[in-house]
C-alpha cells in the first residue's frame, strides 16, 4: 500500500486520474464523436480546412452579390444623370436659339 501511495504521489497520479474522470464525464454529454487523426496529415488538414474554406467562399459570394447589386444601382443612377444632363443641354440650346 505504501509503495502504491508513493508512486501515486510521485507521479501526481491522483490529480491526473481526477482530470481524466472529468474529461470522461464531459465526453458523455457530447453527441458527436471525438475527432481522431486518420494517420494521413494531408487528409487531416483537409478535413479541418475545407469546411472553413467553403464557409468563407459562401460569405464571399454573398458579398459579391451585394456589391454587384450596388454597382447596378449606381450604374442606373449614372445613366439617369446623363439623361438628365442631356435633357438640360437640349433645353439650354432651345432657350439660346429662342433668345437669339
Amino acid at each position: 500500500q505504501e509503495e502504491i501511495q508513493e508512486v501515486k504521489d510521485e507521479g501526481n497520479l491522483e490529480v491526473l486520474f481526477n482530470s481524466l474522470d472529468k474529461i470522461v464525464e464531459e465526453a458523455k454529454n457530447r453527441e458527436e464523436p471525438a475527432w481522431r487523426p486518420s494517420g494521413v496529415p494531408e487528409e487531416d488538414f483537409r478535413s479541418a480546412v475545407v469546411p472553413y474554406l467553403l464557409k468563407h467562399r459562401s460569405y464571399l459570394q454573398k458579398v459579391l452579390k451585394q456589391k454587384e447589386e450596388e454597382n447596378r444601382k449606381v450604374a442606373e443612377a449614372v445613366l439617369a444623370g446623363r439623361d438628365r444632363i442631356a435633357e438640360l443641354q437640349r433645353q439650354i440650346q432651345a432657350r439660346k436659339r429662342a433668345w437669339q
